[in-house]
Formats: structure tokens, C-alpha cells, sequence
């Protein structure tokens, strides 16, 4: 027997065609539900190990998690990304098909990248005073998950992140972007 209480209403919606347009959403939304239920998770564990990130002055975030094919490209160099990696205000963030990355940044911003996913940080400066400054970078293509930090907790126009076909404006504290090819 189906969903449905009865066997004839189960045969009915399968010959229509409708249990199985139902069933497929529900798929979809399960999936959803699991993909951002273990981002969160994901998070949370970065935001509960967050120690001090920056080792030189030229350090604005460090990598947390790098699971599979992981990359940090830096002055036109390609180096690969391990946990404890350094980043830099230009650096970008490149994961293969098998790659995905947790960075926290030095205003505890915490970004989750997926797998084929290529990140830039174009603009990075931040006051750890004030909790002044500014946070733009682009995802050219793939997946990001973000929990934003202090500099958009201070100023919510500071944070920005682009895509190939647009430019968010962070004002919440979390968001996840995906961006096609």
C-alpha cells in the first residue's frame, strides 16, 4: 500500500501521474534539508574551535577544513590548501569535484566552499578595534555557505559577495550562494 489510506486513491494518483511528481519534490526537499542541515553543522563546529587566526600581518583567515581536492592560488602560484593554511586579501579559493573547505576569517567570519567551487577574496580589511571594515569577494562558480562576522554585525553594507550575474549585499548573519557556469 502507498502513502494514501486506501489501495484504489494510491492507484489512482499513480496513474495520474501526481505521486510521483509528489514523491519527487519530497526527494528534492529531503536532500535540501539534509545539504544545509550538515553545512550548519559544519559551522558550528568552525565557530566553536575559532582561536586567533592571524599569524603574520598579511594573514586575514585560516582553513579549518580541507577535505579532497583543495587550492589556494596566490601571486600566480597554485598551492595546495591543508587545515592551518593561511589566507591573504588576494588570494583565491579553488575545490575540485571531490573538495570542499572551511575557512574562518579574523572578524570570525565563517565561510563553508563546496566542491567545484572557485573563490576570490578581492577586498579584505578589517579593524579588530572597531569592528570596522570591509569584506567583498566573487564566487565565479560553485557553492558558498556563510556566517557573517563582525564587520557585518558593525556595518551590514560591508560584506559583499558576487557572482557571475549578480552582487549580494550581506545584511543577514547567514546565507548560502550557488552559482552555475
Amino acid at each position: 500500500m502507498g502513502y494514501y489510506k486506501n489501495e484504489a486513491s494510491s492507484r489512482a494518483l499513480a496513474a495520474s501521474g501526481i505521486a510521483k511528481r509528489t514523491n519527487y519534490w519530497g526527494v528534492i526537499m529531503q536532500s535540501t534539508r539534509l545539504i544545509v542541515i550538515r553545512r550548519f553543522l559544519f559551522l558550528l563546529v568552525c565557530a566553536c574551535s575559532i582561536a586567533p587566526v592571524a599569524g603574520r600581518a598579511d594573514d586575514i583567515a585560516q582553513f579549518r577544513v580541507a577535505r579532497g581536492s583543495v587550492y589556494l592560488e596566490r601571486s600566480g602560484q597554485r598551492l595546495p590548501a591543508r587545515v592551518g593554511t593561511h589566507l591573504q586579501a588576494t588570494d583565491t579559493v579553488v575545490t575540485g569535484a571531490d573538495g570542499s573547505a572551511g575557512i574562518a576569517f579574523i572578524d570570525n567570519s565563517l565561510l563553508s566552499v563546496g566542491p567545484n567551487s572557485v573563490l576570490a577574496i578581492e577586498r579584505y580589511a578589517f579593524n579588530s578595534t572597531t569592528h570596522e571594515g570591509a569584506f567583498e569577494s566573487s564566487l565565479r562558480k560553485g557553492t558558498l555557505s556563510v556566517v557573517s562576522g563582525k564587520i557585518a554585525k558593525q556595518s551590514p553594507d560591508a560584506m559583499k559577495v558576487k557572482t557571475p550575474s549578480s552582487i549580494l549585499g550581506v545584511r543577514g548573519t547567514e546565507f548560502l550562494v550557488r552559482s552555475n557556469d
